[in-house]
């Protein structure tokens, strides 16, 4: 897990996996996102879409997965994912039973992280 981006509202951090993978968390541990004061929940949205846009046209996945379950940390985060066909897991959760061995050759995903701060700030 690394940083790539951070405020006094919220943080985006990466997820080591095969697959490109962020998520935003709130920088105080609200529970519920209907605890989350509207213009933070502006900013998650806005972040979201531009996240999601940057992945297409960075990978041209196959599909774009954005999730928030918080069972195991009960802090309001968003995961955004890149999704393959190819990938190990597709059409699955990247948490739910491995399809197949994968082997993406995939662009940097740091170049991708670098590229997506600079569209951020």
């Amino acid at each position: 897990m690394a940083v790539i981006y951070e405020n006094e509202n919220i943080r985006i951090e990466t997820e080591k996996s095969e697959i490109p993978w962020l998520k935003i968390f709130t920088q105080h541990p609200y529970r519920e996102m209907s605890e989350v004061p509207a213009e933070i929940k502006f900013e998650i949205y806005d972040l979201l879409d531009i996240i999601e846009k940057e992945m297409i046209a960075y990978y041209r996945p196959d599909k774009i997965n954005i999730a928030s379950f918080g069972n195991y940390v009960p802090h309001v985060h968003w995961h955004i994912m890149a999704r393959f066909k190819t990938d190990s897991y597709f059409p699955e959760p990247m948490w739910g039973k491995k399809q197949r061995n994968a082997a993406l050759t995939l662009p940097s995903f740091d170049t991708f992280c670098e590229k997506l701060h600079i569209s951020i700030i």
